[in-house]
């Protein structure tokens, strides 16, 4: 396992003005400052540690999450850094019981081509995001403890233990379930305890354990479960272990007894403890996302159980939600009010998949199609414009995601990948419309023949990959773009 340090960037001044500062560098926070960067928006991010998280914690990356991860130009460095999940093994007394199959079976298709989840420690994710941040000539500070945070009419002045001062437009809490921003801010967190008993989650090296598949051993009389993981692209195994009484021991020989209680594996056969933690799963969310020229992101926003893998892809959706906005505001001209979408937009989302998580946690309902977040949109949203007069009842509409696709040699993805809007016009009746745009070099023009994923009619896609604005014309999508300053 290895971990950007400090001396692996360029220093960053002890005093320093920017556009945005991001406070936090896990995957919420280093997805934001890759999409700022690549829009040219100057931003800092700050973290308290001295190097990056060094655990594979989310170790689940969701369809959604990788079309996003593919936007970022990082598809091919994701795709060999992971693998699909292995198939469950239950055990039961030294013995294979069956195999525990984890997810609905689903494949993908042309609007699609994710479809199910593929697995990439959390601590291998966010080198190849910071990787991608350092060729945008982006920057992070370690060893940056946030001890103030002071904002006016014009902006963020933060203040840090090591001394020093960053001055900024604005600034996201990316800095995790117990947020000092957060708390600084006074912005509650409302939620639940999903599970009371603690949980330990360790990533450890084993032998004499096949890494083929996910090991499952069923509770002990004392109650506590087992499971063991492979992780892909490297040699170690995700071990999680649930305590209903009592506390975790992280210890290698507190580890060691626990794996021996629970499986037919001896504790000599747990060799080294890479990382470990413990925690009680909850789920809680924010009061509110924004206060003032501040947001709060991923788990300074909404924290999750583990089940499901919802809360590092919603997370960084958050992040790519918020990174076009704070651009469009501080680059195009867009107005200030923007950034109110924000909230709007995601806060009733991360409630959704919060829900979903502890349904998963206790086993009320599977990892399926609603895990994949492929289906989340804003169509209730004060962004999504709708002018169509009568569409199906299937159609696509203005919020939802827009497909993916290939026609006349044109593929879709490969169009909206950047950071520009698309202006897509689909079928032959509204081939020939003007869509009053002009040359606006942030929007790109794209026109196929008919595609049933999307029906006939023009649809201006916004950075993120949504449906901003449709029609059966052109006719009022300039006016649309033009609150955005295109």
């Amino acid at each position: 396992m290895s971990g950007q340090q400090l001396n692996s960037v360029k220093e960053i001044p002890v005093h320093q003005d920017t556009d945005v500062l991001v406070v936090g560098a896990g995957p919420t926070g280093l997805t934001l400052a890759v999409e700022l960067a690549r829009r040219g928006v100057r931003a800092v991010v700050v973290e308290r540690a001295d190097r990056l998280f060094p655990g594979s914690r989310g170790k689940g990356l969701q369809p959604r999450t990788l079309e996003v991860l593919d936007d970022l130009g990082l598809h091919e460095e994701i795709r060999a850094a992971g693998a699909p999940y292995p198939v469950g093994m239950v055990w039961q007394d030294g013995k294979r019981q069956g195999e525990y199959v984890m997810f609905d079976a689903a494949e993908p298709d042309e609007g699609s081509p994710y479809a199910t989840p593929w697995m990439v420690p959390q601590w291998r994710t966010q080198e190849i995001l910071h990787a991608r941040l350092c060729e945008l000539d982006g920057t992070v500070a370690f060893g940056r403890d946030l001890v103030g945070l002071a904002q006016d009419a014009d902006g963020v002045t933060a203040t840090f233990a090591c001394g020093g001062t960053v001055r900024a437009r604005y600034a996201v809490a990316a800095d995790g379930g117990r947020s000092t921003v957060r708390r600084s801010l006074g912005i509650g967190m409302t939620g639940e305890t999903v599970d009371p008993g603690a949980m330990l989650v360790a990533d450890v090296r084993i032998t004499g354990l096949d890494r083929d598949n996910w090991h499952f051993f069923p509770p002990t009389p004392d109650g506590g479960y087992l499971s063991i993981c492979p992780l892909a692209g490297t040699e170690d195994f995700q071990v999680v272990a649930q305590f209903p009484e009592g506390e975790a021991d992280l210890s290698l020989e507190g580890i060691r007894t626990t794996v021996a209680a629970r499986s037919h594996l001896a504790p000599a056969d747990v060799t080294e403890v890479r990382w470990a933690s413990d925690f009680r799963p909850r789920a809680a969310m924010a009061d509110r996302f924004r206060s003032g020229r501040v947001f709060l992101a991923g788990d300074a926003a909404h924290v999750h159980s583990p089940a499901g893998g919802q809360g590092l892809n919603t997370s960084v959706q958050d992040a790519y939600n918020l990174g076009w906005k704070l651009a469009a505001v501080l680059r195009d001209g867009a107005p200030e009010s923007l950034l109110d979408t924000y909230e709007e937009e995601r806060l009733p989302v991360a409630a959704g998949m919060l829900g979903l998580s502890t349904r998963v946690h206790r086993g009320e309902t599977r990892r399926g199609k609603a895990t994949t977040q492929l289906d989340l949109g804003y169509r209730d949203a004060s962004l999504a414009v709708e002018t169509r007069t009568d569409p199906p009842g299937d159609a696509l509409r203005a919020g939802d995601r827009a497909p993916d696709g290939r026609r006349d040699g044109v593929h879709l993805f490969g169009e909206f990948r950047g950071t520009h809007w698309t202006l897509l016009t689909v079928g032959p009746e509204a081939a020939g419309a003007d869509p009053g745009l002009g040359e606006s070099p942030a929007v790109r023009t794209v026109r196929i023949p008919s595609y049933g994923a999307y029906g006939d009619g023009v649809f201006l896609i916004r950075p993120d990959g949504y449906v901003g604005w449709a029609g059966d014309t052109a006719a009022g999508a300039a006016a649309y773009a033009s609150r955005f300053g295109l």
